[in-house]
């Protein structure tokens, strides 16, 4: 993983106001990466996300928790606080705390310290099933990783583009899992397990998806003739949604190399980035940006 890497320092100021004076330098060092103690805090933290994340896991297995109840138990405080001191400064030092605090990452934040808290406020919660799954909602520090590499901001807006798109080809592929799943209903029937068409739509998505647990199979040659053909056809399907994304981030890449690029650099003044190449002067305050040469 690169340093920089991260694309929050040019986006991130006009969505939550960078403030002045100190606040406005302890933004700079939590929200942009485009300086040395702004990297340092990345590489900080992403290492303490993937170490608070490696000790949930191996607080997950018995030996090791039964073992090591004390030392995983100051390990996951020692986490928590320093993710709570983390959340407190970026809602300190952004001028709409409320509407950081409201954003994904916001409420990832919240989420990913809030349930040690809650076993500490509700007494004799670690006996409480349901309590101790929300152990499990620590693994959201693990979203915070997407804000620190650029392949996983390209990979969204691919998604996001291609949306309708996956859309179409779901209703696709719904409505043969509907179909084939009633063909069989009434071909087998329920002396071989398809009990009701929402079973028989169960066996045709796992058919379809190749993955074939076995609970259900057919035992007719005709059954089998159309388990066959939705094999095949599972194969054809599950290349396609690849094939829409791929070409949306294909599409994408061309549109940086041949259109106006967006430079790392930064107005003297009000601390704002993604200046065109061509800008002159600064799209939020109105000063005169820097001569810096444009990055292909």
């Amino acid at each position: 993983m690169k340093a920089g890497a991260s694309t929050r320092g040019n986006n991130t100021p006009a969505r939550y106001g960078r403030p002045d004076g100190w606040r406005g330098r302890l933004y700079d060092i939590i929200f942009r990466s485009d300086s040395k103690a702004g990297r340092r805090f990345d590489i900080a933290l992403v290492g303490a996300i993937l170490l608070s994340i490696l000790v949930v896991v191996l607080d997950s297995v018995p030996l090791i928790h039964a073992r090591y109840t004390g030392l995983m138990r100051v390990l996951e405080w020692s986490f928590t606080l320093l993710f709570t001191f983390e959340y407190a400064a970026r809602l300190l030092c952004v001028r709409q705390p409320l509407r950081y605090a409201t954003s994904f990452y916001g409420i990832v934040d919240l989420l990913s310290v809030l349930p040690t808290y809650v076993s500490l406020l509700v007494p004799g919660s670690e006996a409480l099933l349901d309590i101790r799954i929300l152990r499990l909602l620590r693994l959201f520090r693990i979203f915070k990783l997407t804000l620190y590499i650029e392949e996983y901001t390209r990979l969204a807006e691919a998604l996001a583009a291609s949306r309708r798109k996956i859309m179409v080809f779901l209703s696709v592929v719904l409505m043969a899992v509907l179909i084939l799943g009633t063909v069989m209903y009434v071909v087998e029937g329920p002396a071989h397990g398809y009990t009701s068409i929402p079973t028989a739509m169960y066996w045709a998505i796992v058919t379809m998806t190749t993955v074939g647990y076995g609970d259900i199979t057919p035992h007719t040659t005709l059954g089998k003739a159309i388990a066959s053909f939705m094999m095949l056809l599972g194969w054809g399907i599950l290349a396609v949604p690849t094939g829409i994304v791929t070409a949306e981030m294909t599409a994408r890449r061309n549109d940086r190399r041949h259109g106006p690029a967006r430079v790392p650099r930064n107005c003297e003044v009000c601390g704002n980035g993604g200046h065109e190449a061509s800008a002159t002067f600064c799209k939020d305050c109105g000063a005169e940006l820097p001569k810096v040469q444009a990055r292909r």
